[in-house]
């Protein structure tokens, strides 16, 4: 491909990075709060079919409906999943949003599931509280959202990837340049403020199958979000804080022993005993999950073959058909029928997710982020196990960023730093011969299965930690042949940066916290007295990873002391067998 590209550059008022959950809605409110406001929706690929959820779901984990279940409970819930480590007003105002936001989606013709008198059938799966949701019909949701965008005329930019935040002099936030995945052009988007919703960083570890692609998360999402927040100078918060979950072996998703729960499906070990309570995913039920596999009573299966042929039916309808439609096609291909046989799990690749564990880039309960005009929603931003609901909810920050657009001129920014953006990403097109983005990918995702995967050891971060680096030398030396791989060699930089934060936020922690999230076999226990606190991590001005504490706010829903254990107690005593 040619090593000079064409450079477009345009001016908005609002610019949202990300077009799968909490993109799109982040614009759709925005344009509702303010009609007249320019809004810009950049995507690396196609707004219609893109992100963590692809076309649709298959139910809501988190659903805060008033009768089963108030935000205070739920704030509550959260807070004892998270070890206490939690910023209760961010997640209170997820709470106090989710009903609102699940009334706006059903007005616009999302499906939930619904009783005889038409009110929400919800199912409980968490360990306190009842907020899961199923949405037999749930792949219907990003045509929806799809339909939202057009009517309100959010511009879409499709396939182009964005590199890099620009910002002004005084540090605000300017705008943001991309790449083309097809064309290898520029785009260059001046705006007023910033919205990060690039999901998670979801192929930092490389999967049990070994294949780049096969990861739990989308592939797609390989943490370009934390890598351009950390360059920007944002903070990231908890980052040695995980993402790991229990998934069919040798498939690329979840097993959704939550979505079966309800149904009188569960988690069971190789004699098809129930040996965990709740299996609403916590890194304390991960803990468990490992010890069972290590154990003589492994692999870890999940349980159907006990329930009606009718029943199973049902689950196959909401499982096959919404989120991974592959999965029926997997099984029947394997020869693996839920009416007999148990289904083998195993433990996923670890990433960054606040969707799932407590990972991203530090937000306020308003969804900012610690850089002016710079905001973040969805599972990259730092409002611990969000999930689908959560992205909606936090995407509807739009309205206060358009508030904000309102008050400011356009920044200016430095066209040098286009120029040095620029030479960045088309440095790999200026070679001939090197090593390709697969290899470099492959090598660095190996280097953090083999030295950060928990259970964590010092003196293998610290080994992980000078491969990597190693790694980074080699960077003058990728190579590409055409868009397509520019776009994978933008990816692997940031899997690179991620790993990098990985390991160095890991080691910042000494102590052990969430389970296996963070699991520090030479400081096994929790310690609160020093610990008990956010863990902020930021680009300092030498360009290297920095850290500090950040006190955990004064709780606006108290949590008394037995409370806070109750996830360290799922695991069953005496394992009950299946009838």
């Amino acid at each position: 491909m040619t090593s000079d590209a064409k450079t477009e550059v345009i001016e908005t008022d609002l610019l949202v990075l990300g077009g799968g959950t909490g993109g799109p809605m982040a614009a759709i409110k925005a344009k509702e709060k303010n009609p007249a406001l320019r809004v810009v929706l950049m995507e690396k690929a196609n707004v219609k079919r893109s992100g963590a959820i692809s076309m649709g779901m298959d139910g809501l984990n988190n659903a805060v409906i008033p009768g089963y279940a108030t935000p205070e409970q739920y704030v509550k819930e959260i807070t004892v999943a998270n070890d206490g480590i939690v910023h209760q007003k961010a997640v209170m105002a997820y709470a106090q949003g989710s009903y609102p936001m699940i009334r706006f989606l059903d007005a616009l013709g999302v499906k939930f599931e619904k009783d005889g008198s038409g009110e929400f059938n919800v199912r409980k799966v968490h360990h306190m509280g009842t907020y899961v949701l199923p949405m037999p019909e749930g792949h219907h949701v990003k045509k929806i959202l799809y339909r939202q965008l057009r009517r309100l005329q959010v511009a879409v930019t499709n396939r182009f990837m964005a590199t890099r935040l620009l910002k002004a002099a005084d540090g605000r936030i300017a705008g943001a340049i991309g790449v083309n995945t097809r064309t290898g052009e520029f785009l260059v988007v001046r705006a007023k403020a910033v919205i990060l919703a690039c999901g998670a960083a979801g192929r930092l570890g490389l999967p049990a199958s070994g294949y780049l692609f096969g990861t739990y998360e989308n592939a797609a999402n390989s943490g370009d979000g934390y890598a351009m927040a950390f360059h920007a100078g944002a903070e990231l918060a908890n980052l040695e804080c995980f993402q790991i979950n229990p998934l069919i072996k040798d498939y690329n998703g979840p097993a959704c022993a939550y979505v079966t729960g309800p149904f009188g499906g569960y988690t069971a070990n190789n004699r098809g005993q129930r040996f965990i309570e709740c299996d609403y995913w916590s890194g304390q039920m991960m803990l468990e999950f490992w010890r069972e596999l290590q154990s003589g009573s492994g692999p870890v299966f999940l349980k159907l073959d006990h329930l009606a042929s009718e029943t199973i039916g049902e689950i196959e309808t909401i499982l096959h058909s919404n989120e991974r439609p592959s999965r029926g096609r997997f099984h029947e291909r394997r020869g693996t029928n839920y009416r007999h046989r148990m289904i083998e799990m195993h433990i996923s690749e670890i990433g960054f997710c606040s969707g799932h564990s407590a990972s991203g880039v530090w937000v306020n309960e308003h969804a900012e982020t610690t850089v002016p005009g710079l905001y973040a929603a969805g599972d990259m931003a730092s409002v611990p196990h969000n999930y689908m609901l959560g992205a909606f909810v936090n995407g509807g920050i739009g309205r206060t960023a358009a508030d904000y657009c309102a008050e400011i001129d356009l920044p200016a920014h430095d066209t040098a730093d286009i120029a040095a953006e620029q030479a960045r990403v088309l440095a790999p097109t200026r070679r001939e011969d090197g090593l390709t983005p697969y290899e470099m990918e492959f090598k660095t995702r190996r280097l953090v299965n083999d030295y950060l995967q928990p259970p964590k050891i010092t003196a293998k971060i610290n080994i992980g930690q000078e491969r990597l680096a190693e790694v980074r030398a080699d960077l003058d030396q990728l190579v590409v042949r055409d868009p397509h791989e520019l776009m994978r060699a933008l990816e692997t930089q940031s899997i690179l940066d991620c790993a990098d934060l990985a390991a160095a936020a890991s080691l910042y922690r000494t102590e052990s916290r969430w389970g296996l999230y963070h699991l520090r076999v030479d400081y096994p226990e929790t310690d609160n007295d020093n610990w008990f606190c956010h863990s902020m991590h930021y680009k300092d001005a030498r360009g290297r990873i920095a850290h500090r504490k950040r006190e955990v706010a004064p709780y606006i829903v108290p949590v008394a002391a037995d409370e806070m254990s109750a996830y360290h107690h799922l695991r069953i005593k005496t394992p009950v067998a299946a009838e």
